[in-house]
């Protein structure tokens, strides 16, 4: 695992916006996979700015997203669909037909699954996966505990992910409790995985996956069996591991 380590978020943002555009650039028809929550937000700010200033063209770019919540329509507010529309499908020049997100409406959710892991292996697998990691070390939706080979599935969220995800809903009560997710064994399909981690509320995830071995309690610690792997992160996420290097110094003498 190659780790950059940035000063700031926005300079995180920019690292992980730049890598981006290199690959659209090298490969005008490449594949990405892409990811929401509260981290990627700076990245697609870069990219959306990349398009406008700089004219990267992602006209013959595919896009997968990791998930989406069961149960909400794509038109829902707090939906994935319409996170990606405002804060990146609406700026830059993605063709819609090639915008691919689960359908959490589905009426057969286990016919759903099979049908995007099918389309993750006929189009993909992404050239770069972007990837968040959750304070209980999720990747997507793979919760602790989840199946480290496994494919597209659905999932029970845990409680510290619905807690954690309430800020953008009404109430906790108003977030859902399951979702559809890209499986681990789906993200490891990927050529390269671009993990972000920002903020003091990651440093104990980020010093868990430097620190452990591979483990299904913590799914992010599989990252260590891909052959390329990026972690960008934050000093303010690094701060444990950093604290950890200078103790282990000083014993050494």
């Amino acid at each position: 695992m190659n780790v950059i380590l940035c000063e700031n978020y926005d300079d995180l943002s920019r690292n992980a916006a730049a890598m981006i555009e290199t690959y659209v650039r090298a490969n005008p028809t490449c594949v990405l996979g892409l990811a929401t929550g509260g981290t990627p937000l700076g990245t697609y700010q870069k990219l959306i700015l990349g398009h406008e200033q700089k004219g990267t063209d992602y006209s013959r770019v595919s896009a997968f997203n990791l998930d989406e919540y069961v149960g909400l329509e794509a038109s829902h507010p707090q939906s994935y669909h319409t996170y990606m529309q405002e804060h990146l499908y609406r700026y830059i020049n993605v063709d819609a037909i090639r915008q691919y997100i689960p359908n959490g409406k589905a009426v057969n959710m286990e016919d759903e699954c099979e049908r995007y892991e099918s389309l993750l292996d006929e189009i993909g697998p992404p050239d770069i996966q972007l990837l968040g990691i959750g304070e209980n070390g999720h990747i997507g939706f793979n919760e602790p505990g989840s199946d480290l080979d496994g494919l597209t599935h659905t999932v029970e969220l845990a409680e510290s992910t619905r807690q954690a995800n309430a800020r953008y809903f009404p109430s906790i009560e108003d977030v859902p409790k399951r979702a559809i997710t890209m499986g681990i064994g789906s993200i490891l399909k990927s050529k390269h995985i671009l993990l972000l981690a920002s903020g003091s509320r990651k440093a104990m995830a980020i010093k868990r996956l430097v620190s452990e071995e591979v483990q299904s309690t913590f799914p992010a610690s599989v990252l260590h069996q891909h052959p390329h792997v990026t972690l960008l992160v934050d000093r303010l996420a690094y701060q444990l591991v950093e604290e950890m290097k200078d103790e282990e110094k000083e014993r050494l003498g």
